[in-house]
């Protein structure tokens, strides 16, 4: 049997979400408050007790996600499942960094402060309301990326996250986008809905916030995991820190292989994937993948007891 361990992105948060770890494992507990530290603010406080608007924003979203991730890694730890229980790490989006840090290539408070560099760059990268993202469900990638090349006109829209077989999203201008959704009825897509976000993320848009995070990733030290990465925007392993890096900084503006990087992974002999953290918004999708690839949730001090069962 051979095991990945993979980090959700956004979109997966909620009030309350890694709380439960905390109370059962001070390892995990001392995640938050590295977390709180390096961020110089309580993001606890507002991960547990705040509410939920406040928490979605993008550079509190994209920190707090990490921190419940890695609250229970350290909790998964604790147990006695470390890192190298896992072949791989595979993050979504902001998840990559959630892996990274599991694998010990960033440490907790750089990955937190990486973060909310991120999460602030990519809000400022598109003033509010010029882009959109949509899903489009029931096309293929391949189908979605020539409706999106159709629906640019001039304009930025591009297919930004691969994540199933059945669902695909685009990212752009607006106006773009919305062409895009009307394009994508008539190729037959089940559905295609605008997404409830705060901006066009993986698109051209996003250039602004990649040099912000080439400047940030620069600063930072990166080691090679302990395992390596299935990287986002290559769909399959990386290990070297250099490109990690490079890898990073190409993210922002690139497209999430997530159905890819789900196949590669399966394809090298990974039996079962386990979700670390918030959510299970990666679970349905590797099912939807791979139906022989077996999942598993780790957000919850219920979760870990399972393992032990």
């Amino acid at each position: 049997m051979s095991i990945a361990f993979v980090f959700p992105g956004q979109g997966a948060q909620t009030i309350g979400m890694g709380r439960d770890l905390a109370e059962a494992y001070p390892a995990a507990r001392a995640v938050f408050d590295e977390v709180d530290d390096a961020l110089g603010e309580k993001l606890s406080d507002l991960i547990w007790e705040g509410d939920i608007e406040t928490l979605t924003l993008t550079q509190n979203a994209q920190p707090a996600l990490m921190a419940t991730s890695l609250a229970a890694m350290r909790a998964l730890e604790a147990e006695g499942y470390g890192i190298n229980t896992a072949s791989y790490v595979a993050g979504h989006s902001l998840g990559e960094y959630s892996a990274l840090a599991a694998a010990g290539a960033i440490s907790v408070a750089d990955t937190a402060r990486l973060l909310r560099i991120r999460g602030a760059a990519m809000q400022e990268a598109v003033p509010v309301g010029v882009g959109a993202m949509a899903a489009l469900l029931g096309l293929d990638f391949a189908t979605a990326t020539e409706v999106a090349e159709e629906a640019a006109q001039g304009e930025v829209c591009q297919a930004a996250n691969d994540n199933d077989p059945a669902q695909v999203v685009v990212s752009g201008h607006k106006a773009a986008v919305e062409r895009a959704i009307e394009i994508a009825k008539a190729k037959g897509a089940k559905r295609a809905l605008l997404l409830p976000v705060s901006a066009p993320f993986h698109c051209a848009l996003m250039e602004p916030a990649a040099r912000k995070m080439a400047e940030a990733l620069d600063k930072v030290d990166i080691s090679a995991p302990a395992v390596p990465l299935v990287a986002n925007v290559r769909a399959e392993a990386v290990d070297s820190a250099m490109v990690i890096r490079n890898l990073l900084v190409d993210q922002v503006t690139g497209s999430v292989r997530w159905r890819e990087s789900v196949m590669w992974m399966a394809a090298q002999g990974v039996t079962e994937m386990w979700e670390i953290g918030a959510g299970k918004a990666l679970s349905g999708m590797i099912r939807r993948i791979d139906r022989d690839v077996a999942t598993r949730n780790v957000g919850v001090a219920a979760d870990i007891a399972a393992l032990k069962a």
